[in-house]
């Protein structure tokens, strides 16, 4: 809560209150989702849910009614596992919504107020500045140069002039606000909005399939084809076996089923959306769900200076007073009456209501030199924002008297070439710069003119103005950037600063934090000339770019990007925008950042805080990892599942129907809760940050570990077909065998389990790791299991026959080493690795002595 120096009330809290019951809240639109029949129809869309209704309904007309009953009730817990994922889903993305939800400014009660945008209502006092997105429609009360982009509403991208008088006083939801300050007075809302109107809304953005989501559906429509096929094929066999078309079409269903892999897609959904809802606990807001995908491929980190690198907490340290060619500081005694001076242009030069650290230090400077503030006495009548190259901003004041100021800061450049200097008044400034800058010190050139007639002239630049001197501020660099950086360089991740301050202040920081390459810098002028063939080169190797504006940011990402590099870059004033936009992953600041950087972002730190950034890459690797593992579990475990119940029904095996719809479903419910319960809450594993980015491809797998997979199911199958075998062999029934079988099953589920969380790592090592969902789920697995195998009534339903403890051990054992041979391969890798570190240390050790 701020006081507010327009002299405007707003409305009361009642007055609030009364106009939201009468005219609601401002959220354009009202459509409800998720309604009860839409939660009961969603799972009867699952291919898996359809097979067993049809399953469940020949139990039903074959008058195998506990079967079908199973079916059935097997079919809600599908659906409620089901739901409740989703549910996790939904909640996480709607606490999601809520946090990116665009704020705007109020004046209530006479104080200012950061409220959330569809807490507006009418009647409401609005404060809108530069880079704010207007929320609503109003009237405006108060404006200094105030203008808008509404090409959202005419197709029109210049800039339109907005001010008090009655052709030019309306304002729109959905423009944004290109310079100046306004207030207005608000009179629709939602809905009844001119963009509500015709239909527009910037909340309905539409998120499009990613690349990897598009290849998880295409594989799984691809399964459900080659699902179709062998049920056909299956139903035919079955059928010139029996005769019988519901016993047959029951019997392919089963085949069916165990194709089907129904988890992934549900894996992926979970997976995605807990990974986006853990970042937004640490103050990261992801708004769009391919973010947290590419996160893990990030290769570059483009970043800003001044809040992302330093403290963003300017104090004024010195001023350069070029009448007396001294460098002193602001707080000594003996501060000339010269020195007073360029403080006060410099306080008039900034924003009335000051927002930005620099003005803010500027503006408690001139409380602290003056005798009488004379703030209150001045009227600001003209002002020409910050622009140009280099930027500078001026602002004219005028008291009732008609005594004016006029104060320009900016770039001491663009200071220098408006000014009248001498050559030797242009070599004692740039010495001052010199020696401030390289201390580490931001430099603000500040400068007088006078202007008699009321027609100013088109741009600032067009003053003759007096350069008066240079004000120095310090903004250290925050007390963990260096770890961050070193995170990044760890993780193989490089950082380049992109910024509008001077080479010598940024290369002055960057020796101080340790940063890599601050050797090499560009301005953004020198980058504007080169080709884009030089250009690509050139980002390669350059660190540091500085005097940057939009186009040339811009430049930037897409030369690093035609490198084939995945580009994160943070970013937030208005003019940000479009490289935000065009990098893969746009970081906007929370607390500094305008509204126009946040909605062109991707991503938002609500702290500034650049070592989120390194978390959200560790999350990003850990999410991509953890879903790569869950689909390689599903892919071995359907495999032996697939075959088990295939391969003696094809070869004309003795029991050529091992397996019914109801073991089928069985497993089904220890497998979903497996991949994406178990495997979404693993942690990252101690490697992931000291790897190199992965490559963003097109491809999920690559055939090394689709291979993998691929090994690991079919020599579980060899060890179920090797239990079935054996069974036959002793002369055992079809139960007995059908129940060693499925124990072979369950305990290569179990161990598949422990040895797949990691692929390198030993199951030794991920036994540490913590997640107490392993043993949770694993125990309920067995104790199932158990009551299957040794409860009668179960055992009965299910056509198991009871095992000794010496048919138990054989197939646990077979079911155990048809899954643990693979911790040889992974012995095998880490010895391999080893091995290449050793030799690295061999060959470097002569160079390094």
């Amino acid at each position: 809560m701020h006081s507010n120096k327009f002299n405007i009330k707003g409305l009361t809290n009642e007055e609030v209150r009364e106009s939201r019951e009468k005219h609601g809240y401002n959220i354009t639109n009202y459509k409800n989702e998720n309604t009860l029949l839409d939660a009961i129809k969603e799972p009867l869309k699952e291919p898996m849910v359809i097979l067993l209704l049809v399953a469940s309904s020949i139990y039903f007309t074959s008058g195998k009614t506990e079967d079908g009953i199973f079916l059935f009730l097997a079919i809600i817990v599908l659906s409620s596992i089901s739901l409740y994922q989703d549910s996790r889903s939904k909640n996480a993305l709607e606490k999601l919504k809520d946090y990116s939800q665009p704020k705007c400014k109020v004046i209530r009660d006479g104080n200012l107020l950061d409220i959330k945008s569809e807490d507006l209502v009418i009647g409401d006092s609005f404060l809108v500045e530069e880079g704010a997105s207007i929320n609503a429609d109003g009237i405006i009360v108060h404006s200094n140069d105030f203008s808008v982009n509404e090409s959202i509403l005419t197709g029109e991208s210049l800039p339109v002039n907005k001010d008090r008088t009655e052709k030019n006083n309306l304002i729109y939801q959905g423009t944004t606000v290109i310079s100046g300050i306004a207030i207005a007075t608000i009179t629709a809302i939602g809905a009844k909005t001119k963009l509500g109107k015709i239909g527009k809304s910037l909340e309905d953005i539409k998120e499009e399939k990613t690349p990897l989501e598009l290849q998880i559906t295409n594989f799984a429509m691809k399964m459900v084809i080659v699902g179709a096929i062998i049920f056909l094929i299956s139903w035919g066999i079955n059928y010139l076996y029996s005769r019988n078309i519901l016993d047959s079409l029951l019997k392919a269903l089963t085949l069916a089923m165990s194709i089907l892999p129904e988890e992934i897609p549900i894996a992926f959904t979970t997976f995605m959306a807990l990974g986006a809802w853990r970042m937004m606990k640490m103050g990261i807001i992801v708004k769009q769900m391919k973010t947290v995908e590419t996160l893990g491929s990030a290769t570059v980190m483009c970043t800003d200076k001044t809040g992302t690198i330093t403290e963003n907490k300017m104090s004024l340290a010195y001023l350069y007073i070029l009448a007396t060619n001294t460098i002193c500081k602001p707080e000594d005694t003996s501060l000339t009456d010269e020195g007073k001076e360029i403080i006060q242009m410099s306080m008039w030069a900034s924003e009335p209501i000051p927002f930005d650290p620099m003005e803010i230090a500027l503006h408690t400077a001139y409380s602290k030199i003056v005798k009488e503030d004379e703030r209150h006495l001045y009227k600001m009548i003209h002002e020409y924002p910050l622009e140009g190259r280099p930027p500078m901003m001026t602002h004219i004041f005028e008291n009732n008297e008609g005594k004016r100021i006029i104060a320009t800061k900016g770039a001491p450049e663009a200071i220098i070439n408006s000014s009248n200097l001498t050559h030797e008044e242009k070599q004692k400034i740039e010495s001052a710069i010199k020696a401030l800058t390289n201390d580490g010190y931001r430099v603000l050139g500040v400068g007088e003119s006078t202007f008699i007639d009321n027609k100013f002239p088109t741009t600032q630049q067009q003053f003759q103005f007096k350069f008066k001197g240079i004000v120095a501020f310090y903004d250290p660099p925050k007390k963990n950037i260096q770890q961050v950086l070193e995170d990044f360089y760890t993780a193989g991740i490089s950082v380049k600063i992109i910024t509008g301050d001077n080479s010598a202040t940024t290369i002055a920081i960057a020796k101080q934090i340790g940063f890599k390459g601050y050797e090499k810098s560009i301005t953004g002028e020198a980058l504007m000339k080169l080709s884009d063939t030089e250009l690509e080169k050139r980002v390669m190797d350059t660190n540091i770019f500085t005097r940057m504006f939009p186009e040339a940011k811009l430049r930037i990402i897409n030369a690093l990007k035609s490198r084939n590099e995945i580009v994160a870059m943070t970013g937030d004033g208005v003019n940000d925008g479009p490289a935000l936009k065009a990098a893969h992953i746009g970081i906007a600041m929370g607390k500094k950042g305008t509204e126009i950087a946040k909605q062109a972002a991707s991503l938002i730190l609500l702290e500034d805080d650049l070592s989120k950034i390194v978390y959200a890459v560790a999350i990003g690797r850990k999410i991509y990892t953890n879903l790569k593992k869950a689909i390689q579990f599903v892919i071995s475990i359907h495999i032996p599942i697939i075959l088990t119940v295939f391969i003696p029904l094809i070869l004309g095996w003795i029991y050529p129907n091992i397996f019914s719809p109801i073991h089928i479903i069985f497993l089904e419910l220890i497998m979903g809760p497996t991949c994406s319960i178990i495997y979404e809450n693993e942690p990252m594993e101690k490697n992931s940050m000291i790897q190199k980015p992965r490559p963003f491809t097109n491809t999920f797998f690559n055939w090394k570990e689709l291979s993998t997979s691929i090994l690991q199911g079919i020599i579980i199958t060899l060890g179920t077909l090797l239990i079935y075998q054996y069974s036959v062999q002793k002369g055992f029934n079809e139960s007995h065998t059908r129940t060693m079988v499925f124990t072979t099953l369950i305990t290569a589920n179990i161990f598949l389990t422990l040895v797949n969380r990691s692929f390198y790592y030993s199951i030794f090592t991920t036994i540490k790791y913590k997640n107490n969902l392993v043993l949770l789920i694993i125990g309920i697995t067995i104790a199932m299991t158990g009551l299957l195998l040794y409860l009668k009534p179960l055992t009965d339903f299910f056509k198991f026959e009871s095992l000794n403890l010496f048919q138990l051990t054989i197939s646990i054992g077979i079911g155990f080493l048809s899954v643990i041979w693979y911790e040889i391969i992974k012995w095998i890798k880490r010895i391999n690795q080893a091995n290449i570190k050793n030799n690295i240390v061999k060959i470097t050790e002569p160079i390094q002595q």
